[in-house]
């Protein structure tokens, strides 16, 4: 029934340890923070987001639905997921905040599953389908793991097939970075696929070209360098480009729409970073269309992002994290072959599992010494 309105919604809290400490050069964490939103519609149906917070529990359930309840529902109540999908707002004055919690993204995933269900088709065929699988290249989030932990995590991405590796760089004594590309070749035996490496912003320009220069002479060839340095020294970004011919810069996934508009402008990147929010990353992939820059998708909760990498021209790559999230809904998208494809049902196609609402949710924040295992989940071969 096309034209039913938001009429109710539901959150979720999920709090447990996650299978191993991910993070980067920056930042790390061992637990899991997360929230289910599920909008309703008046005919029923039910769309689905998640919000995460990183670093630090969240408030109580009862405090998230309130929070929910005042700033962000009276802006979905009673309206129609497709003109909420597809406006244009213009924010002004005391309109350009961040709500409590960070909501945006989840509003966006949940409203565009209720649009694409009211249209009865997969959202990444509402959004333009241009192919139907997208190659996945294996993300370790791995600068906190031992040795040990960091070769067995690659090498298992390998013998699954995806289609290259990304690994975490930017360490305070560039020899360990490194060592980790060396254990790398070995743990994935060297078989040609594309190596690609992530800073965080922690390097200066110096610093990255001359990281650049050891890891090549070393015999490691880098597929792009993410972030090397602050986002938004974007003449740095343009210079690293021209000086560094062999490997490309991927950029923006810490820039809002107007960021990446910029970045774009100031011809600072070769590759454009996106994740999760589906109209500003379809709004991004125009601009980085207009100006012939590849988009390339990053983490997004549940590998979300497929939909728009299905949909958007020329998007080549998508990433996986084994963040040990999958047993939060019913059908997690089929990743094989070291490629990933979206769902065939109407809209996302990612529903909550009771199970995990029933053995998971935690509706109160839990001290770490009480909190759960990590779930355990396989991927299927």
């Amino acid at each position: 029934m096309a034209g039913a309105k938001i009429a109710d919604f539901r959150v979720s809290r999920f709090q447990f340890r996650r299978d191993r400490r991910v993070g980067d050069s920056q930042v790390s964490a061992s637990q899991a923070n997360l929230v289910a939103l599920e909008l309703i519609d008046d005919a029923g149906r039910t769309g689905l987001g998640f919000m995460q917070i990183l670093f630090q529990p969240l408030m109580s359930e009862s405090g998230i639905e309130a929070a929910f309840r005042q700033e962000a529902f009276p802006m979905l109540d009673g309206r129609e997921p497709a003109s909420l999908a597809l406006q244009v707002t213009r924010p002004r004055g005391g309109n350009v905040r961040r709500m409590l919690l960070p909501f945006e993204e989840a509003i966006q995933h949940a409203v565009w599953d209720l649009f694409a269900q009211a249209m009865d088709l997969p959202l990444w065929r509402l959004l333009g389908d241009k192919r139907e699988t997208v190659p996945t290249y294996a993300s370790g989030l791995d600068y906190h793991l031992s040795d040990h932990d960091f070769s067995e995590l690659f090498g298992r991405a390998a013998e699954q097939g995806y289609r290259g590796y990304k690994i975490k760089v930017g360490h305070p004594e560039v020899e360990r970075d490194l060592h980790r590309l060396d254990l790398l070749k070995k743990a994935t035996g060297d078989d040609g696929r594309p190596v690609m490496i992530d800073a965080n912003e922690a390097w200066t320009a110096a610093e990255t070209r001359a990281a650049l220069e050891l890891f090549a002479r070393a015999g490691h060839r880098i597929y792009w360098i993410e972030d090397p340095i602050p986002r938004d020294d974007f003449d740095g970004l343009r210079r690293l480009r021209l000086a560094c011919p062999d490997t490309r810069v991927n950029s923006g996934e810490y820039l809002d729409l107007t960021g990446k508009r910029k970045l774009l402008e100031a011809e600072a990147c070769d590759m454009l970073n996106v994740h999760g929010q589906v109209s500003d990353v379809m709004r991004a992939g125009w601009l980085a269309g207009e100006r012939n820059v590849e988009v390339t998708f990053g983490n997004s909760m549940l590998e979300i992002g497929v939909n728009m990498a299905l949909a958007l021209p020329g998007v080549r790559w998508l990433e996986y994290s084994f963040q040990n999230f999958e047993h939060l809904v019913e059908e997690p998208y089929v990743i094989r072959d070291g490629l990933i494809r979206g769902h065939d049902r109407p809209g996302h196609g990612l529903r909550l599992s009771e199970t995990a609402r029933r053995e998971h949710r935690a509706a109160e924040p839990l001290t770490e010494a009480t909190l759960p295992p990590a779930p355990r989940w396989e991927r299927p071969a």
